[in-house]
């Protein structure tokens, strides 16, 4: 593993707000505050430090900066949405001099910035959020407005659509995370669409912890969160929701606790883990594209927060950092920080997982390159299959198993709606970890933003690491990686007084809950307006306004220092800045 900031122009050194790698080639597609979506060859890098990047193309029709692009599954369609609630739909053409292309599409409902979007799974339709508190489903091939979501009190900053058509998900500056389900309803003898608002995550109705205290406490950041965008997203079995921009306390004179929740299909009331992301918020999610075969390195039951048969791996973003999970260990495979001078905006990963890559609204975006099977193995139906037959440890309704490609995972999933994957969360006996907390999380060094620390763990055996620091080597302009390939079983620290002390650091176990790619006992319809009243929100609407478009002026201003800077001034003299490692485990 290796990467780091590629210091090229990238959108005419303005804020990168968005990016994305097309699912079929290893060609990255940015767009930002400059109006412009561009296409970025990447290239392994070799011997260089860094993977080698090379301009292609740009698209340019918008009038407005560009807040999300995304490609189709397919990859024959673009979706890019911009200020002004402009929603443009791209299709790749064939042309005599090679292919390009050309707007298919414009898709305008939307009377604000549109700041997210998402596709479903066979491109049939859209989800897209926006400053107008609203959420938009749309027909790609009719390019019509569907179904209007407004019960959001503030600006829609997140959607994420479940891989398995059944739920629309979307988060907004209102403190709440709102869970729509599918409900079709039969118009002049055809089916339509028909999403109705299930649950409504806000306040915790009772403690998540068991040092809390008796009382409702919001889960989320309200609208003064520094950043336009809290980018959620579904896993690609389905089985759970990854949500950004969480905001938690014991007691309402605790500090608060930046993290990020891990909602069950089996459960859409309420958070199931709660993942802490040091001092800053969280803003964005994105799961990787490849599913991986489960290393077999966890010997305890209980040392298992997920008992999935393989491997999921997804990146969670703050505004200064990136973390990298998977679901067969509770601490992070790697924690990448002091990359950028400004709040990090998307997150995307290539289709082969080769490559991560994230952008700033300092104008600059990183990557980060993976080695060959270090991540682990792809996880294949055949082998799946064998596993099925002689073990008989997943079990479905028709007898298939999710493959290593996302897409074949969701044609298979949909046929497995009556039967789940038996999945079910290791929790305590009482329900909560607050004897049995464990210290996984990064320490804080000082140390010059370009040296970037990365421990790779590989994987986790146990819940319980050492309490011992890593005293990082420091490197001039190279980001410096330990790899630890796989990390040994730990013990678990029964210690109430010790684990207490440390819970503000560490995954939050948040109830038993059960973990699958399919609910056969789906919760009745909550009531849509069980948040109450939301008026505080509506009051400070003008706030986050002029809040968020000081963001952009103020990252170009950074922006045009940072490069400057790297013209006249060595990246040895730049300003201390804090960098977080995760701590040693003892094999």
């Amino acid at each position: 593993m290796k990467g780091g900031t590629v210091q090229i122009i990238w959108h005419e050194r303005k804020p990168v707000l968005t990016l994305d790698f097309h699912p079929l080639t290893a060609t990255l597609a940015t767009a930002g505050a400059d109006f412009d979506i561009k296409f970025w060859s990447i290239k392994p890098s070799g011997t260089e430090k860094l993977p080698v990047v090379s301009y292609l193309s740009n698209l340019s029709y918008h009038s407005s900066a560009v807040n999300v692009i995304r490609f189709s599954s397919s990859g024959e369609l673009l979706a890019s949405g911009a200020d002004g609630g402009d929603l443009i739909i791209w299709k790749l053409n064939s042309a005599d001099t090679g292919q390009a292309w050309k707007v298919l599409k414009m898709l305008r409902s939307h009377l604000k910035d549109i700041l997210d979007l998402q596709w479903s799974s066979d491109a049939t339709y859209i989800i897209s959020g926006s400053v107008d508190n609203c959420c938009i489903i749309w027909d790609v091939n009719k390019g019509t407005n569907l179904q209007t979501l407004d019960a959001h009190a503030h600006y829609v900053q997140g959607v994420a659509w479940d891989p398995l058509g059944k739920y629309a998900s979307s988060l907004s500056s209102d403190r709440t995370c709102r869970i729509y389900m599918n409900k079709p309803h039969k118009s002049k003898g055809t089916e339509k669409i028909n999403y109705v608002c299930q649950q409504v995550i806000s306040k915790a109705d009772k403690p998540l912890l068991k040092n809390s205290q008796e009382t409702k406490i919001h889960l989320f950041h309200d609208e003064t969160l520094p950043s336009f965008f809290r980018r959620l997203a579904w896993s690609p079995d389905g089985s759970f929701l990854v949500v950004p921009a969480g905001s938690y306390k014991t007691n309402t004179a605790s500090e608060t606790v930046n993290a990020a929740y891990i909602i069950s299909r089996k459960d859409l009331s309420r958070p199931a883990i709660l993942l802490p992301c040091t001092n800053k918020a969280v803003v964005a999610v994105r799961f990787c594209p490849i599913i991986f075969k489960l290393r077999g390195t966890n010997s305890l039951d209980s040392a298992r927060v997920f008992n999935l048969p393989y491997r999921i791996i997804f990146a969670v973003a703050t505004l200064n950092s990136l973390y990298i999970y998977d679901t067969e260990s509770i601490s992070p495979l790697a924690v990448l920080s002091g990359l950028h001078y400004a709040a990090i905006t998307d997150i995307t990963w290539s289709s082969d997982a080769r490559y991560l890559a994230l952008s700033s609204q300092d104008g600059f975006c990183s990557l980060v390159e993976f080695e060959n099977d270090e991540l682990g193995s792809p996880y294949s139906l055949s082998e799946a299959k064998v596993e099925e037959d002689s073990k008989s440890t997943v079990q479905t309704g028709n007898a298939t198993v999710p493959t290593g490609n996302f897409s074949a995972v969701l044609s298979e999933s949909k046929d497995m709606e009556i039967e789940a994957v038996a999945v079910d969360m290791v929790t305590g006996e009482s329900g909560n970890i607050g004897t049995a907390i464990t210290e996984n999380l990064s320490t804080l060094t000082q140390d010059k933003p370009d040296n970037m620390v990365i421990e790779a763990t590989g994987n986790v055996e146990g819940v319980i690491v050492d309490s011992r620091k890593n005293e990082a080597e420091e490197k001039t302009d190279d980001m410096v990686i330990e790899a630890t390939g796989r990390i040994g079983t730990a013990e678990l620290d029964r210690r109430k007084a010790e684990a207490e002390h440390k819970a503000a650091k560490q995954p939050w176990n948040l109830g038993t809950v059960s973990f699958g790619a399919q609910d056969k006992t789906e919760k009745q319809l909550a009531n849509p307006d069980s948040d109450g009243k939301q008026t505080e929100s509506r009051e400070k609407t003008a706030t986050l306004q002029s809040s968020l478009d000081s963001i952009k002026s103020g990252a170009e201003e950074k922006a045009q220092q940072q490069l400057s800077s790297s013209k006249s001034t060595p990246l040895s003299n730049k300003p201390a800045r804090k960098r977080i490692t995760p701590m040693a485990i003892d094999p």
